[in-house]
């Protein structure tokens, strides 16, 4: 039941963060946003480690896997990510670039995990990427960005992806709290020095970064990608993937919804489309495995 429940809930848990990052992103830059939530999980995880005492990783590759994950995923893709957007290019085009994603994983995958991903699968990803840029270009503005702007976004495409198909080929089952702390110890490792050495580390302390925060760090970093690394580990990484087609236009309905931004009709077409592309995308026929990849979940 976990395992057909974990979509849903990673993909709604997921997409509420970006409201949630624009409520407290204004109170911080933003590698002292990264660090500061950062060091509240370590915190956090480092009292379950005392209390709950789970078995640790068992080999040095096993260390070694979980700080590669962490490096890639929560220092490399949100720190990329957050950057671009504080650069103020075009939130639309960073969306955009960074929703290739299960693209770029799907024609990977066969190469790294083993993966050939079918025709119908191939149909259900570009149905899926026309849906979420049709979202996408109804709520923003799409133009061109900066060299610096399109350098992140496209650096944070491309940790998302390796941290996917890293998972997915070499990651294995650990303790949640022992994998989070590995990972988010990596993680705040490398965004504290940005933060007190390029950055004022200043923070305004306001209502709004405590709520973005506290919803960033529980539901977010804990919740969240606890259930992306499981899928990750169980899953094929492009059918994983696929699910990110759906984080724009839940996003723009969440923000419509709380936050009472605008959403055109035609927002509500490309939701449609995104989500039927899902649908065919994670598909059980909608892959093979060459016998060298991984069971199916």
């Amino acid at each position: 039941m976990l395992e057909r429940q974990a979509p849903v809930a990673f993909v709604l848990l997921w997409s509420a963060g970006f409201s949630f990052v624009a409520l407290g992103l204004p109170d911080s830059e933003p590698f002292t946003f990264l660090a500061l939530r950062y060091a509240i999980v370590v915190g956090l995880l480092a009292a379950a480690l005392v209390i709950l005492r789970p078995p640790l990783p068992a080999s040095r590759r096993d260390w070694i896997d979980l700080a590669l994950v962490g490096l890639l995923l929560q220092a490399g893709y949100f720190s990329l990510l957050y950057v671009a957007l504080d650069l103020e290019d075009s939130a639309g085009t960073i969306a955009l670039v960074v929703s290739l994603q299960p693209i770029l994983v799907a024609l990977l995958a066969p190469h790294v995990a083993g993966e050939r991903v079918t025709a119908l699968r191939w149909a259900g990803l570009a149905l899926g990427l026309a849906g979420a840029a049709v979202v996408i270009a109804s709520r923003s503005s799409v133009a061109g960005l900066s060299a610096g702007g399109l350098l992140c976004a496209t650096g944070a495409l491309f940790a998302l992806t390796s941290s996917t198909l890293y998972e997915t080929r070499f990651g294995s089952e650990h303790h949640p709290v022992t994998a989070n702390a590995v990972q988010y110890a990596v993680a705040l490792t490398v965004t504290l020095p940005p933060a007190l050495f390029l950055e004022r580390f200043a923070v305004d302390w306001t209502a709004d970064l405590a709520i973005s925060l506290g919803y960033l760090v529980l539901a977010n970093s804990l919740l969240a990608i606890t259930l992306l690394l499981m899928m990750m580990r169980r899953g094929q990484a492009s059918r994983v993937s696929a699910l990110f087609f759906l984080v724009p236009p839940l996003a723009a309905a969440i923000a419509w919804a709380v936050l009472g931004e605008s959403l055109p009709g035609v927002a509500w077409v490309g939701m449609v489309l995104a989500a039927v592309g899902v649908a065919i995308a994670t598909r059980e026929d909608a892959i093979e495995l060459s016998p060298s990849g991984r069971g199916s979940s």
